[in-house]
């Protein structure tokens, strides 16, 4: 079966940065020009909901992998089930994991089998240029699964000749059960990356390692992750690059899928993603960009760890993807247009043999009316082989109040359509599967506001989401298993406020600090008779954010905050600080999470570990070039 799959990829043309540093604060003052895989859009001409970080503001975080980072965007909801993140599910704007779509450099790592597998990244904060995270209608843009949103992960395609080591370890200093040995709970991990410029060409890459013998029983965990990426200017209107990924992890999932009754579960994921892409400017108007990538997942669930015999599930499953992509420039405004296709395919143990086809076709137009007046229309058309043609129309505007204030509102529909888990799996007594179901289908309303001016910037906005044909998984009773359902409408409204402020006490002082806040409010028409449903609980509700972080010469603290209050479950606050010294070489650092203790759970069978500490070290090398 693994043989049968030649794993290609591509990727587009680096997303491009213009960037400008303010001496005095460190700023990055860049004009962003988002990819978004049809046209390169600057980000201050942006019409859509997209909140950039970039990699001078993740720094002034107090984290140490991409999934803590992404604990702390407004509006993502990341849900782990340990502090390594061996299982990590991700939602925008109360969406569920499988309504976001995950891409690196705009390449889909969305998981056909289960969707749960699409944050399994390779990815060290070392390779991180910036994240965008693009909300609401203009998520359409992507095709389907982008349902709620989607976040592109971009890393560095300009880099210096560099050698970058970055070690860790940690404990909550805490027994574990008593079932799974009187150790302390401990954890580490090392990761190394390095830069190579050859001129025309440059080279990114990272292999990193990490060991946890889990917070409570059968929850221990061994990643292996590694990446590389190249970049090569062929000419100046021909460029090339290509990238792959490769990660290998293994972990006990105590409660991860099917609690009480997988107590004794273990699984292990391998993801391998090879892509390969170029950009072609034909004339001053037109440049067309191919792509094609291919990911590749193996996913060995063993319902008994130490009996092989019995409910284990085997999983291989593949996604071929190729892209076209072309720009036109003219007088009248700019046209993006464009095909992409996806043929995925599964084989399992559990869930059979199957496959499926997509084919996408995309059209968008975008100008400037009276200097102020900002347009995008476009439109996504779709054929699936399971599941027929559609089509998801868009609009999204834009107007200039002033230098400093924008208002903004869009309108855009979207779909969602069922994995392979969803729709067969058997994993009695906990979870069957439903071939009948349908694909979600939504339209989506959103208007906003943001502000921006030197070193302060605020955003803020509402929207409304309606979802036809919502999948959920639900049972009568608790002696039935769940099973997915297409169980009528769900109306989710919400609001989100966010503001940033940096500020230069002295010459060798900088303060900086973030507030953001939302509000969500579901509604659901349910057409089933199921008393219980298996996601309501987990359905987020309150969200409120805050952060501050302080440097002082070589000395640097940085402290964030967040609540959460989901649907059923009572809210908790967990709070992360770090302290840190950065010498001419290296840095060194102390860092606690969940610093004031608190008890909680990400996902409602897996209680989080208390509080956390962790020591690390991160070494920097540059190479210098001897000049000839």
């Amino acid at each position: 079966m693994k043989s049968k799959y030649l794993l290609l990829s591509l990727l587009t043309l680096p997303v491009v940065v213009n960037a400008q540093i303010n001496p005095e604060t460190d700023e990055v003052l860049d004009e962003i020009v988002i990819q978004e895989n049809r046209m390169q859009i600057p980000f201050q001409q942006s019409t859509r909901n997209i909140q950039v970080l970039t990699k001078e503001e993740i720094k002034k975080l107090p984290v140490s992998s991409l999934n803590e980072v992404l604990a702390y965007v407004s509006g993502v909801d990341i849900r782990q089930r340990g502090p390594f993140g061996s299982q990590a599910d991700i939602n925008i704007d109360g969406g569920s994991f499988s309504q976001t779509m995950v891409l690196w450099n705009g390449v889909k790592m969305g998981d056909a089998q289960t969707a749960h597998h699409s944050m399994n990244l390779p990815i060290p904060l070392e390779a991180i240029e910036r994240i965008e995270v693009l909300k609401g209608p203009a998520a359409r843009i992507y095709g389907i699964n982008a349902l709620t949103g989607a976040i592109n992960i971009v890393t560095k395609t300009q880099v210096d000749d560099f050698v970058q080591v970055h070690a860790y370890g940690g404990s909550s200093f805490k027994k574990k059960d008593a079932g799974d040995g009187n150790g302390m709970y401990a954890g580490g991990g090392v990761q190394a990356t390095a830069g190579i410029n050859k001129g025309k060409t440059s080279h990114l890459l990272s292999i990193g390692k990490e060991d946890s013998n889990g917070q409570r029983y059968n929850t221990a965990a061994d990643n292996l992750k590694a990446m590389y990426q190249g970049n090569a200017a062929l000419n100046d209107n021909n460029s090339v690059n290509w990238m792959g990924g490769y990660i290998d992890n293994e972990f006990g999932a105590n409660g991860y899928y099917a609690a009480p009754h997988d107590k004794e579960s273990y699984e292990i994921v391998k993801t391998l993603l090879l892509s390969v892409g170029s950009n072609h400017r034909i004339n001053d108007r037109l440049i067309i960009k191919p792509r094609i990538s291919n990911r590749y997942n193996e996913d060995d669930y063993r319902f008994y760890r130490n009996d092989l015999s019995k409910a284990r599930s085997l999983h291989y499953s593949n996604a071929f993807m190729f892209e076209l992509n072309g720009v036109y420039t003219s007088e009248i405004g700019d046209f993006g247009v464009g095909y992409e296709m996806r043929l995925e395919d599964i084989n399992s143990s559990n869930l059979g043999e199957h496959d499926r086809k997509n084919h996408g076709w995309f059209a968008e137009y975008k100008n400037t009316f009276f200097d102020k007046l900002l347009v995008n229309v476009g439109a996504y058309w779709n054929y699936n082989t399971d599941y027929g043609f559609q089509w998801y129309p868009g609009a999204d505007v834009a107007y200039w109040l002033n230098n400093d204030w924008k208002i903004q509102a869009s309108i855009g529909s979207s779909q969602r359509i069922p994995s392979f888990i969803d729709l067969y799996v058997n994993q009695r007594p906990g979870n069957i599967g439903n071939p009948d179901l349908k694909p979600e289908a939504a339209w989506q309303y959103e208007f906003g506001a943001n502000y921006s001016k030197a070193n302060k910037h605020f955003t803020a906005s509402v929207f409304e989401r309606n979802i036809s044909d919502f999948i959920d998984w639900t049972r009568l009773s608790a002696d039935d298993p769940y099973q997915p359902h297409n169980v009528g409408s769900q109306i989710m409204r919400g609001v989100n406020v966010r503001y940033r402020q940096d500020i230069a006490i002295a010459t060798n002082q900088k303060l900086g600090y973030s507030i953001s806040y939302q509000y969500l409010s579901p509604k659901k028409e349910d057409a089933s008779t199921a008393i219980a449903s298996k996601y309501t609980i987990e359905s987020l509700k309150h969200q409120a954010i805050a952060g501050i972080n302080y440097t002082l010469n070589d000395f640097g603290i940085q402290f964030q905050n967040r609540y959460i209050k989901r649907e059923l479950n009572n809210g908790y606050l967990v709070s992360d600080v770090r302290l840190m010294y950065q010498f001419p070489s290296f840095q060194i650092y102390t860092q606690v999470t969940n610093l004031f203790n608190s008890s909680y759970k990400e996902v409602a069978a897996v209680p989080m570990p208390n509080r956390w500490i962790q020591l690390g070290v991160n070494y920097r090398f540059n190479i210098k070039k001897t000049s000839e």
